[in-house]
Formats: structure tokens, C-alpha cells, sequence
């Protein structure tokens, strides 16, 4: 181990190198200062490669694909700038469909010591491999599945993937992605600092006390609750759910008052005593002790109160009822992900793309297939008209019918589809679907699709308090800031750009674009 001063006075003896090999421009560098990074002392390199790289780095970039000898690609790498590759089809196995070869040349490395890392994938397969040499390589494929693997490599051709920051960027970018999901100090500031990053956001401190006691008489039916968690599993999976839609919050939940004035809470993704994901109706008090002295994700919490008239229009007697028909039923992963894709292009922060969905979707059916189809199989299924099929499956069946699969992620949800386990509803479907039984988006109900919005879909609607005369007393009375809702929870202030500030309209969100990090979208979209 060196110590801090032996590492300041290694870094010093080695810059003047580092220096000199970036700046060498007529010839190949022997050495990348990137490439040698890890050799110096560790106080000295992760700084540094902290940063050059991000968890984003971790997505491979689709470089193209590949279908024939005929069909070269050509791109440029992390590590080799000139790469081309073509398909051979051969039967060297004597198998049915036989199998092919990959070849792939790599040329002009950027140094001696980089290489590029790759992942290849069809429908059927995912497979990977890295290149150090500057040569044509090649990648066997003994033989295809079945007709349907052979048919669709012939068509479509095999995908390829860089990972676009090559093997030091990725090991580096794994070091910024583990954190997010730890449960500690560490893991809150790696969420933290990625979407201050990646967002924007600015996590401004709040005064003590970071929570407010509440006055249950000023809490009625229809009231939201917005949450946003920043530390652990639940962190790490918001976190990465905030990046890819644009809202500031990753979970929600809605309030309902009983005729004995008894306060609830209407929740879709409750953990039950099974571990379960659930839809539930949970007494406030218990749901409040749970987020105050339970929940180890330090839950950021904001009441959205409604405005008097939308208030007016909300029937508390069907909401209850459909809040009751739904409690029980397990939590909406078949379109969770589908309410965040709208368009073809317009939704995926680079280097994401469907390519690249696709390709992920085909990995976690061969490890998890059951996990798959609940997550999406028959979302998709439900999108083409068919049953039963499986991804591989639904994916040749797009190419029958000479349509591709970005096409297919765009077709919106519909609220009345039934799965296998009943109508589907993540948590702010829930709500917005309790909202729409409730009169709220009267009269223009038949043409919303709510399992199509986000969170920040819902916060954005006009349906909220717009005059901080009418808020609560206790609402952030501590704090110097006056918020236009009510921060009931958390040490950092909740940010909602956007909010109330948008008239519901027909087909609403089913065609909104939301890159980072900006997320803008253009009008009645």
C-alpha cells in the first residue's frame, strides 16, 4: 500500500508521462493514459476515472447488424477505430439449418494496450467476446436453433453491441452502477450524484425537523402522495426509472377517507407479509410508521393536495370501489415498462434503443423466464393480437408481418386489457385509473389511457391546489422555502418541474418523446 504522501509523489513523477502519451498525435501512443490508469495508486486513479466514465457507460451502443457476405457494417470502437463485419452461413456441424461464422476486422487501435468488448445477440442467443489484436476474428456458431433462428439471422442478421467505453470505462462505470443499490451512506450520494448528473436535479438541504406532523381533518379522498427513495434496491431501481422517464419521484400512492373519517392510504407495489409486491389499502397511521421509522430507503414523501373543483368532480364512492376490487391484486409489472416508451427513437437516453431492449428482454428470458413473461411477454403478446407466444417467438412474428420490434414497444397500453392475473396497474396507474373512475377525467375518460403515464405525467395534470392561501398551516411550515405543494418528509426539498400545469386531452402521453435532460415533449403529444 503507498501512503497519501507516496502517492502524491508517484502521481507527480508519472504525469509529466501521462501528459506526453495524450498528446502525441502523428503516431500510436505505446500507451493510453486511460490504459495505465489502474496501475497508479488507488487514492490517485478512481478520482480520475470517476471523471472520465458514468454508469451509463455500462449500455452497449448498437453498431449494427449483420445478415450475409454481402451485408458489411462498418463502424468506429472504443479501442480500434476502423471495424467492418460481414456474415458467413455455412454447415460445418451437417446439423438441419446448419450454423454460420461472424468475422469481424479491427484496425487502428487508438494504443497498444486497449481492446474493445462486444456483445452479439438474436433472438435466440447472447453471447459476447473482446479484441486485442489488430486482425480479422471470427465467431462460430456451430448451428442455429431452428428454422426460426436461421430464418431471422437470414433476414435480420445478428446484432452487435460495443461496449462503447471499452474495458477500463466499463470496470469503471460498474464502480459507479454498484453503489446505487447498496444500502448504505455510500449508495445514497452515488443516487444523489447521478441525477444531479444525468438530470439536473439539485438536492438543496431542508431545515429540521424533515417531517411534518400532519392534521388528518385537512386530508381528503383523492389527495396524492408522491415518494422518492434514494438508497438501496428501491434507490438504485428509482434512480435509473427517474433517468429514463423524466420524474423527479419514483413511486406514488393516494389517499381515501371512510365515512367514519377514518384515513387510508391506496397503494400498488405494498410489500406483504410474503415479500409480495401488492395493491393495498392500508390505514394512514400504519403506512406513515412504516415510511417514518421503517423504510431503511430514506423515502422523500410530498402531498399534492387537489384543487377545490377537481375535488368537487371526484366521486369518493367509486374510487373507494375500484379501490377495493383492485386490493389484493399483485402490482402492475406487465406495463410498467411500456408506459415509459412512446415513440420509436424519442425515449431512450443514448446509448439505449430497441436494439439494445430487445437484446436485454432476450437475456433475462433465457435466465428468468418466468420473471419475462410477466415483465413483458404478454404485454406483448397483447400488442400483436396473439397468445401464448414467447419472446423469441413474438419476435420472429414481427418479421412476418414486416414490422420491427422498436414499432411494436410504441403501441400504447389500453386500460381494459386483462392478463393473466387480472387488469394490470403499477402504482400510478392505480391512481390515475382511481381518478378516472372517479369522474376526473370526465368527459374525455373513453379517450385516456392512464396505464400510459408516468409520475411525472400525473403531477404535471392540472388537477392540484394552485393557491398557497388554501394549503394547510402545517403545510412546510418549517422550512424557508415555500413549496406549491406540501413536503411532508425528507432531509432533501422535492423538485416537480412541470407541476400542475397541464389540461388533460384526448390520447394523452401515448406519443411523448423524454431524452435527458431536458425530457421535451411537444405539444398534445
Amino acid at each position: 500500500m503507498f501512503s497519501i504522501m507516496a502517492s502524491s509523489s508517484f502521481f507527480v513523477r508519472c504525469f509529466p508521462l501521462l501528459f506526453f502519451f495524450s498528446h502525441v498525435q502523428a503516431v500510436k501512443s505505446p500507451i493510453h493514459p486511460r490504459d495505465v490508469l489502474p496501475l497508479l495508486p488507488r487514492q490517485v486513479s478512481w478520482p480520475i476515472l470517476n471523471s472520465l466514465n458514468s454508469a451509463i457507460d455500462l449500455l452497449p451502443a448498437f453498431v449494427g447488424s449483420v445478415s450475409s457476405q454481402n451485408h458489411i457494417v462498418s463502424w468506429k470502437g472504443a479501442c480500434f477505430y476502423e471495424n467492418t463485419a460481414w456474415m458467413e452461413f455455412h454447415n460445418k456441424s451437417g446439423s438441419e439449418f446448419g450454423g454460420g461464422t461472424l468475422h469481424i476486422k479491427v484496425s487502428k487501435a487508438h494504443s497498444w494496450t486497449c481492446l474493445d468488448l462486444y456483445l452479439f445477440a438474436t433472438p435466440y442467443r447472447v453471447t459476447w467476446d473482446y479484441y486485442f489484436l489488430s486482425r480479422e476474428h471470427t465467431l462460430e456458431i456451430d448451428k442455429w436453433e431452428d428454422r426460426a433462428e436461421y430464418e431471422y439471422v437470414k433476414n435480420k442478421g445478428i446484432s452487435i453491441f460495443l461496449m462503447q467505453a471499452g474495458m477500463l470505462g466499463t470496470l469503471e462505470a460498474l464502480w459507479e452502477v454498484f453503489p446505487l443499490f447498496t444500502n448504505t451512506g455510500w449508495g445514497e450520494s452515488a443516487n444523489l450524484g447521478f441525477l444531479k448528473k444525468h438530470m439536473g436535479a439539485s438536492f438543496e438541504s431542508r431545515p429540521q425537523p424533515w417531517y411534518t406532523n400532519i392534521s388528518v381533518d385537512d386530508i381528503h379522498s383523492g389527495d396524492f402522495l408522491v415518494i422518492s427513495k434514494i438508497r438501496g434496491r428501491w434507490g438504485g431501481f428509482e434512480t435509473l426509472e427517474k433517468w429514463v422517464t423524466g420524474s423527479y419521484a419514483g413511486h406514488s400512492a393516494v389517499f381515501l377517507k371512510d365515512s367514519e373519517g377514518k384515513l387510508w392510504v391506496g397503494e400498488s407495489g405494498h410489500e406483504n407479509e410474503k415479500g409480495e409486491d401488492i395493491i393495498a389499502v392500508i390505514p394512514w397511521d400504519e403506512w406513515w410508521d412504516f415510511e417514518l421509522n421503517k423504510d431503511d430507503s430514506n423515502p422523500h414523501i410530498a402531498l399534492l393536495p387537489l384543487h377545490p373543483d377537481v375535488r368537487a368532480k371526484f366521486n369518493e364512492t367509486a374510487a373507494w370501489e375500484y379501490a377495493l376490487s383492485m386490493a389484493g391484486k399483485p402490482y402492475g409489472y406487465h406495463n410498467m415498462l411500456f408506459s415509459w416508451i412512446d415513440t420509436i427513437d424519442g425515449n431512450y437516453p443514448p446509448p439505449l434503443d430497441a436494439h439494445l431492449v430487445a437484446s436485454a428482454m432476450t437475456v433475462w428470458s433465457k435466465m428468468q423466464p418466468e420473471y419475462a413473461a410477466n415483465l413483458w411477454n404478454e404485454a406483448l403478446n397483447k400488442r400483436l393480437g396473439t397468445k401464448g407466444l414467447d419472446l423469441s417467438d413474438i419476435l420472429v412474428e414481427i418479421e412476418k408481418r414486416g414490422s420491427s420490434f422498436d414499432q411494436l414497444l410504441t403501441v400504447p397500453e389500453q386500460d381494459d386489457w386483462i392478463y393473466s392475473d387480472g387488469k394490470s396497474t403499477s402504482c400510478i396507474a392505480f391512481v390515475l385509473e382511481m381518478y378516472k373512475e372517479a369522474g376526473l377525467f370526465d368527459p374525455i375518460a373513453d379517450s385516456i389511457q392512464v396505464t400510459e403515464f408516468t409520475i411525472k405525467d400525473a403531477y404535471t395534470l392540472r388537477f392540484f391546489e394552485n393557491n398557497s392561501s388554501r394549503l394547510p398551516k402545517w403545510c412546510n411550515d418549517a422550512d424557508n422555502v415555500k413549496l406549491p405543494y406540501c413536503q411532508i418528509l425528507g432531509k432533501y426539498r422535492m423538485e416537480l418541474p412541470g407541476f400542475n400545469s397541464m389540461d388533460p386531452y384526448p390520447h394523452m402521453n401515448e406519443r411523448c418523446p423524454s431524452k435527458p435532460p431536458k425530457y421535451s415533449r411537444p405539444p398534445n403529444c
